[in-house]
C-alpha cells in the first residue's frame, strides 16, 4: 500500500494565502481542522461534469499539481505545456484547462480553433507575472543580438517577444541547440543556473522565481535526508540552486513519474508541489512517498474545484483566447523549441 509522509505543520506556514492537502479524504490546514468533502457530493459533481463534457464535446485537462480530485475526473493529466499538444490533438471543441492562466494560453496557441476555457480566471501564476513585455525589451535593447530564451511559465505576450521556447524537461537541450554562446534567459533564475551547468555559455537571467519552490529550504532537506537515508531526494529545477544541490535527481514533473517508477527503491523524498502525489501513489502502490516540506502548495494551482469545471462548463466561460497578433509571434517560438528532436 501506498503512503505519504507529510512534515509536521507549523504557524511558520500561515503566510500562504491558501494551504490545502488532500493525500486521503481530508483538507488540512493550518490550524488543523479538517474540512472532510463526502464522497457522495463529489461523486453527483463527477457524473455531472461527464455529462457535460459529452455534450459540449469537450476534453478536460488536469494539470500535475491540481486538488487530487480534479486529476481523477480529467482526461488527460500532465506537465503544461504537454497539456496543450495533446488537446490540440484530439477532435475536442473545447478545452477545459485545469491549471493557471498561461497554460490555457499555450492551448489557445496552439489549438486556435477550439474554445479554451479556465475555469477559475484568477488562477495565475507569479513567476509569470514577474516579466512584462516592456521590461523584457528594455533588457534586450541592453544586449542586442542576444537570443531570448523563454521558460513555457510565462505569458503568451512574452514568448512572443522570445527566440524559442523551453520546458523543464527540455531546458539543457533547447540552450546547448544554439549557436549563440550568449543568451537572456526568463522568467526563472534557478531553472536557468540549473541549465547553466550543463553548457558554456554566457546566461544573462531573469530575476525571476517560482514562490513555491523557492519555498523549499535546504537545511530542511539535510535534516531529511539524515532521517531517511534510504530514500532518494527527487527535486524539480525550479527549486533554489542550494536544493538541487542535496538532490539525488533533477527532473520536471513527468520525470518524477518516470524515476520513482523505474528506481528499485522504495521511499522518496519530493521536492515539487504537492499535487503529484496523487499520481505517484496511484502509479506505485508499494512505495512511501515523503514531501519534502509543508509548504510546497501553490495557493493557484489550488484553487480550481469541481464546482468551478462544472460551472465553467455551464456558462462556457471564462473563455481564454489569445490575439492573432500575439499568438502568431508565440507558436514560432514554441515550433522553434518543438522542432529541436528528442532523444
Amino acid at each position: 500500500m501506498s503512503s505519504v509522509l507529510i512534515p509536521t505543520l507549523n504557524w511558520f506556514d500561515m503566510h500562504l494565502n491558501i494551504v490545502y492537502y488532500r493525500f486521503c479524504l481530508p483538507y488540512v490546514l493550518p490550524n488543523e481542522l479538517v474540512l472532510v468533502v463526502t464522497n457522495m457530493t463529489q461523486e453527483s459533481l463527477k457524473a455531472d461534469i461527464k455529462a457535460l463534457l459529452k455534450e459540449r464535446k469537450a476534453v478536460l485537462l488536469a494539470h500535475n499539481y491540481m486538488r487530487d480530485e480534479v486529476q481523477e475526473i480529467a482526461d488527460i493529466t500532465g506537465d503544461s505545456l504537454a497539456l496543450s499538444i495533446e488537446a490540440a490533438k484530439t477532435d475536442a471543441e473545447v478545452i477545459v484547462f485545469c491549471g493557471v492562466h498561461f497554460m490555457a494560453e499555450s492551448a489557445s496557441i496552439l489549438a486556435p480553433e477550439k474554445t479554451v476555457l479556465l475555469p477559475r480566471l484568477d488562477a495565475g501564476c507569479p513567476m509569470a507575472d514577474m516579466v512584462s513585455v516592456e521590461a523584457l525589451k528594455e533588457m534586450k535593447s541592453k544586449l542586442p543580438g542576444v537570443p531570448v530564451v523563454t521558460y513555457v511559465n510565462s505569458s503568451a505576450a512574452v514568448k512572443a517577444e522570445s527566440d524559442i521556447c523551453c520546458t523543464s524537461a527540455n531546458a539543457v537541450k533547447v540552450v546547448q541547440s544554439m549557436s549563440e554562446m550568449e543568451i537572456i534567459f526568463a522568467p526563472d533564475r534557478n531553472l536557468g543556473s540549473y541549465i547553466a551547468r550543463f553548457t558554456d555559455k554566457k546566461f544573462h537571467l531573469w530575476e525571476g522565481y517560482c514562490p513555491t519552490h523557492e519555498r523549499l529550504r535546504p537545511e530542511v532537506v539535510k535534516e531529511l535526508k539524515a532521517a531517511n537515508p534510504d530514500a532518494p531526494f527527487v527535486c524539480h529545477p525550479e527549486c533554489n540552486p542550494k536544493v538541487v544541490e542535496l538532490a539525488d535527481h533533477v527532473c520536471s514533473t513527468t520525470g518524477m513519474y518516470d524515476y520513482c517508477k523505474k528506481s528499485s527503491a522504495k521511499r522518496f523524498i519530493i521536492g515539487t508541489e504537492a499535487g503529484i502525489l496523487w499520481r505517484l501513489k496511484r502509479e506505485n502502490p508499494d512505495k512511501e512517498f515523503i514531501l519534502a516540506s509543508p509548504a510546497l502548495i501553490c495557493p493557484n494551482m489550488k484553487l480550481t474545484s469541481l464546482e468551478d469545471v462544472l460551472e465553467a462548463l455551464q456558462q462556457m466561460k471564462p473563455v481564454v483566447k489569445v490575439p492573432e497578433e500575439i499568438r502568431i509571434p508565440a507558436k514560432r517560438a514554441l515550433d522553434r523549441m518543438l522542432a529541436i528532436p528528442r532523444d
